[in-house]
């Protein structure tokens, strides 16, 4: 019998690459562009996975929506420097065996991998060029196009591209974000312990797994109790 398409939706920062240098030093750069001291690098890592107007209200609170739209474009721009000056794969690596794991999912023909980012388009395609991964995934979603996480508008996007439910799909994430807004869209989720928020906090996963090598069997558990 054949089985049906399963959707496999993977956050990026924190969860496939670890990108925090990068994200920090624009960070640095957007407070000060507004003449502001930044906020503490635990801060900063919490709001990773939010669209970066939600991140800004969050992380400057007090400070007024025209200062805030300074600071994301500050953001953006620092961003998009550091990307043009480094090596993407040196800057944002990817965490141990996720690239081999991410191969060998592609390889089952009824998996469809996708992707589901705070990042910007501009940003994700910066980093998946960069990676070698441009048109690997098979629905890319970002924040350019709906409200930030966990509101499950990326989510329901990638399903109705790929034609799948929400009962054979799956998003993998390492933030509490990334678990509501899967909770929000009525899939399962995976967290991953590696990533910028503490694995204890993710109460909403299915599972929590502490290596990529381990995400296959996890995978296939998780759709096995189905079968």
């Amino acid at each position: 019998m054949t089985r049906p398409l399963r959707l496999i939706v993977f956050d990026i920062d924190g969860t496939l690459v670890d990108s925090q240098a990068d994200i920090l030093a624009a960070m640095t750069y957007a407070f000060g562009a507004v003449g502001l001291p930044v906020a503490s690098r635990e801060d900063i890592l919490g709001i990773v996975g939010l669209s970066l107007d939600v991140a800004m209200e969050r992380l400057a609170p007090i400070q007024d929506a025209s200062t805030r739209a300074e600071m994301v474009a500050a953001y953006k721009n620092a961003y998009a420097n550091l990307r043009a000056q480094s090596d993407v794969a040196e800057t944002s690596p990817f965490y141990p065996h996720a690239r081999a794991t991410l191969d060998q999912l592609a390889k089952t023909p009824e998996n469809i991998l996708g992707v589901a980012t705070g990042k910007s388009r501009r940003g994700l395609d910066a980093l998946l060029g960069g990676h070698g991964l441009s048109g690997f995934f098979t629905t890319e979603q970002v924040a350019d196009h709906h409200p930030s996480k966990p509101h499950p508008s990326m989510l329901h996007a990638a399903m109705q591209e790929t034609g799948t439910e929400p009962a054979n799909a799956v998003m993998i994430g390492d933030t509490v974000f990334d678990m509501q807004m899967a909770r929000a869209a009525g899939m399962r989720c995976i967290g991953v312990s590696w990533g910028y928020h503490p694995p204890e906090a993710m109460h909403e996963a299915d599972h929590v797994v502490h290596d990529f090598r381990d995400l296959i069997g996890v995978l296939d558990s998780l759709w096995g109790s189905d079968r």
